[in-house]
C-alpha cells in the first residue's frame, strides 16, 4: 500500500470463500502462451470473501435509514481543501470527494474489489492490468468519468504527488494506455514488486481532468476550491478555522451499488474546529458536535460525569478494536548530529516511565507499544529462529546488519518502576551517555566538545503537557537540557515539514500485508524528503528487508520478512514507543446506531453508522442538540 497523503487511511482485511472466488474468476486465452484472468477483485495470498453477486457487505445494515447529521471535531486550523499537497494545512476529511477504482472491506485482509470498475483483467505474471470501468460513474458535477480521467489522475500523482509517493509509483508503473472511454491499461515494470501492482494502480484517487483544466489547478498547491470527485459527499460550505460541512450527493452514482448499501447514511457531516482538546471537550458537553472519539485517558476516566451524560442524552461506550496499534511514539530526528549515536537515543528512551505514566496519568487504560506491528502476528518476538534467522543471517553475511541481531531478543520498550524516576534506568542512561562522550560538568549538565546536550520536545497539543513534562524532569536529572516547546498548529505543520525539530510525537500506521509503502516510511531513497519518514532513517539492511517483503509470494514468507524488519527497526531505537488500547473509546448523543457486531478492522462511524430519526427528534424536542 502506498500512502498518498498524511490524511489517507486504507482499511485492509481477512479472507475465505474459495468457491465464490472460483465462480467469479474466469480465465481465458488471449494467445497461445498467455492466460488472462477476468475477475471482480484481487487477493494476493487468500481468496476473495465476497462473490461477484453479493447483495451487501456482511457488516452493514442494508436497511439503515438515510438522513440526519453527524458532527465531529478537529483541532487547530486549515487553509486548504487539497489533501494531496505538502503546502498548506488541509481541512479535515477533505479527501472525502475522491474514490478509487478498487475498494477494500473492513472484514478481511489483503483483498481489493472492483468499485468504479466492473471487472479487471490481468495475466498470471501480473505484467499488466486492465480496468473495465463502469459507464454509470459520474463526477458530482454530473459529467461522466472516463478512462481519460483515470489516466490524467495517474500522471498527476506521478508528476506532482508527494515526493516519496512519486518515487515509489515510478518504480511500479511503466506506462498507461487508454484503450477506449471505459477501458484503461496499466503496464508494470518487469522488476516491480508483483504484490503492489494491481492494488497501487487501482488505489489511485480519480480526479476530473476537465475540472483541473478549467481551473488551471495543480495537485501540489494549497487551495480552498475543492476539486470535483465521484464520492458520496460534496462540499456544502466552510468557514476557515471554524467549520466544514459536507453534504450527501443525492445523485451519487453508486447509491444502489452493493458496496454502498447500508453506507453513506448521513445527509450531512459537519466538522467543528477547536483550538485545543479541552475546548473541544467543553464544546461536546454543550452540544456543539455530536460524536467524539476520546483519546484522553484522564477525561475518559474522570470527566464523563456532566449533566447530558447523567440525563442519558449522551452514550459512553468502549467498542472492540482489532486493528494494528498506530505505532504512536516520540520520534527523534536522526538528521541532527546529537541523535546519530544509538547510545544517546537509548538513553533518552530510558527516561520515559510508561508504567508510572499509565498508573498516574492514564488511569491504567493503556498497554505499551513495543512493535511497529503491535497487536498482530507480524510483531517480532524473542530471539530470531528458523527462516527469520536465515533471512537475517544473509544480511549479516552481506555486511549490512550487525551480527548481534542474530542472537539478541527483539528490543522491547524500557520498563520502569513505580516512581517517576526509575533509579536503575537513570544509572543505565548515565552510563550510555558517558560512553557516548556526553559528560557531566560542574553545573550538572552534559556536554561534548564544549556543546551542551539540548533536547526539545515539540508539541502542538496542550494535552501532552502533563505527559512530556515528567520526561523533561527525568532528562534534566540525567544532565540533559530538555524542554517542552508547545507551538501553534501552523508553526507545527511548517516545522515538521521542514524537519526542523528534535523530538515530535508521530504515528506509523502499518498494514497487515505491507508492501512498497514501507519505502515511504523507512526507505533510504526518500529519507530526506518523505513526510512519513519523520526520523530520517536510512539503512541498507532496512532497504533490503523492504525489498524482500515486497517480493514475497506467500503469506508465511511475508510474516517472516515483516517480523525481521520489525526487529531491525526496533534495534535502531529512533523512537520512544508510547501506548495503545484495543478498544475504541467513544461518546455520542444517543441518536446514532451501528451494526452489532462491528467488523474487526474499522469503527466505521462515518461510514456505516446511522441516525435513528425518533431518537434524534426526542433530543431536539428537549433542546439537547
Amino acid at each position: 500500500m502506498l500512502i498518498l497523503s498524511k490524511r489517507s487511511y486504507f482499511i485492509n482485511s481477512a479472507k475465505i470463500y474459495i468457491l465464490a472466488c472460483l465462480m467469479a474468476v474466469m480465465p481465458f486465452m488471449v494467445s497461445a502462451n498467455e492466460k488472462v484472468i477476468i475477475s471482480h477483485g484481487f487477493s494476493t495470498f487468500g481468496e476473495l470473501k465476497y462473490d461477484n453477486d453479493f447483495q451487501h457487505l456482511n457488516y452493514v445494515n442494508p436497511d439503515a435509514p438515510k438522513g440526519g447529521e453527524i458532527a465531529i471535531w478537529s483541532q487547530g486550523t486549515f487553509d486548504s481543501m487539497n489533501p494531496y499537497s505538502s503546502k498548506g494545512r488541509s481541512g479535515a476529511l477533505s479527501s472525502i470527494f475522491f474514490e478509487t477504482l478498487l475498494t477494500s472491506t473492513a472484514d478481511e485482509v489483503g483483498s481489493v474489489y472492483c468499485f468504479m470498475c466492473k471487472t479487471l483483467e490481468y495475466p498470471d505474471d501480473l505484467s499488466w492490468v486492465i480496468f473495465n470501468l463502469r459507464p454509470e460513474v459520474t463526477f458530482s458535477d454530473g459529467l461522466p468519468m472516463t478512462a481519460a480521467d483515470v489516466d490524467f489522475s495517474y500522471k498527476l500523482f506521478l508528476n506532482e504527488g508527494l515526493v516519496s509517493f512519486r518515487a515509489v509509483l515510478s518504480e511500479l508503473v511503466e506506462s498507461t494506455e487508454v484503450l477506449n472511454a471505459h477501458k484503461i491499461k496499466f503496464v508494470f515494470k518487469a522488476d516491480a514488486p508483483k504484490r503492489d501492482r494491481i492494488e497501487t494502480a487501482g488505489g489511485l484517487p480519480v480526479f476530473s481532468k476537465k475540472w483541473f483544466a478549467d481551473n488551471d489547478a495543480g495537485l501540489d498547491e494549497s487551495r480552498l476550491d475543492a476539486a470535483v470527485g465521484t464520492g458520496a459527499y460534496m462540499l456544502e460550505s466552510y468557514d476557515v478555522n471554524q467549520e466544514i460541512v459536507y453534504e450527501r450527493n443525492a445523485n451519487y452514482w453508486a447509491k444502489e451499488l452493493n458496496f454502498s448499501k447500508g453506507r453513506n447514511n448521513f445527509d450531512r457531516i459537519r466538522v467543528e474546529y477547536f483550538g485545543d482538546s479541552n475546548a473541544a471537550f467543553e464544546g461536546f458537553k454543550a452540544g456543539a458536535y455530536t460524536f467524539r472519539i476520546e483519546n484522553s485517558s484522564k477525561q475518559w476516566a474522570t470527566a464523563y460525569d456532566f449533566p447530558a451524560l447523567q440525563r442519558g442524552d449522551i452514550v459512553k461506550k468502549e467498542l472492540s478494536d482489532g486493528t494494528i496499534a498506530t505505532g504512536q511514539s516520540f520520534v527523534m530526528n536522526l538528521r541532527r548530529d546529537k541523535f546519530k549515536d544509538k547510545r544517546v537515543r537509548e538513553a533518552l528512551g530510558l527516561m520515559f516511565n510508561f508504567e508510572w505514566s499509565n498508573k498516574t496519568l492514564f488511569y491504567g487504560l493503556y498497554a505499551r507499544i513495543h512493535s511497529f506491528w503491535e497487536n498482530s502476528e507480524l510483531a517480532a518476538v524473542g530471539v530470531p529462529e528458523g527462516k527469520e534467522l536465515e533471512l537475517l543471517k544473509t544480511l549479516v553475511d552481506e555486511g549490512v546488519l550487525a551480527k548481534e541481531l542474530l542472537t539478541d531478543s527483539a528490543v522491547m520498550a524500557a520498563s520502569s518502576g513505580a516512581r517517576q524516576m526509575d533509579r536503575a534506568n537513570l544509572k543505565l542512561a548515565s552510563k550510555l551517555l558517558d560512553e557516548a562522550g556526553w559528560l557531566v560538568g560542574d553545573d550538572g549538565m552534559r556536554r561534548k566538545d564544549g556543546k551542551e546536550l539540548e533536547v526539545e520536545f515539540m508539541e502542538a497539543s496542550p494535552a501532552f503537557d502533563r505527559i512530556v513534562n515528567p520526561i523533561v524532569e527525568n532528562l534534566r536529572s540525567l544532565g540533559v537540557n530538555a524542554k517542552l516547546n508547545r507551538i501553534d498548529y501552523s508553526q507545527y505543520t511548517n516545522r515538521t515539514r521542514a524537519f526542523d525539530f528534535d523530538i515530535i510525537t508521530d504515528s506509523f500506521g502499518m498494514s497487515y500485508e505491507p508492501g512498497s509503502g514501507l519505502k515511504q516510511y523507512f526507505g533510504s531513497k526518500t529519507a530526506e524528503t518523505s513526510l512519513f519518514n519523520s526520523m530520517g532513517i536510512s539503512s541498507p539492511a532496512i532497504d533490503r528487508l523492504i525489498d524482500v517483503i515486497t517480493r514475497t509470494e506467500s503469506k508465511a514468507d511475508l510474516v517472516i520478512a515483516v517480523r525481521a524488519l520489525d526487529r531491525v527497526l526496533r534495534a535502531e531505537k529512533f523512537w520512544i514507543p508510547q501506548w495503545y488500547k484495543d478498544v475504541h473509546t467513544v461518546a455520542y448523543f444517543d441518536m446514532f446506531e451501528h451494526p452489532d457486531p462491528l467488523p474487526p478492522y474499522s469503527l466505521g462511524y462515518l461510514d456505516f453508522w446511522w441516525v435513528n430519526p425518533e431518537k434524534e427528534a426526542a433530543l431536539r424536542a428537549k433542546g439537547a442538540i
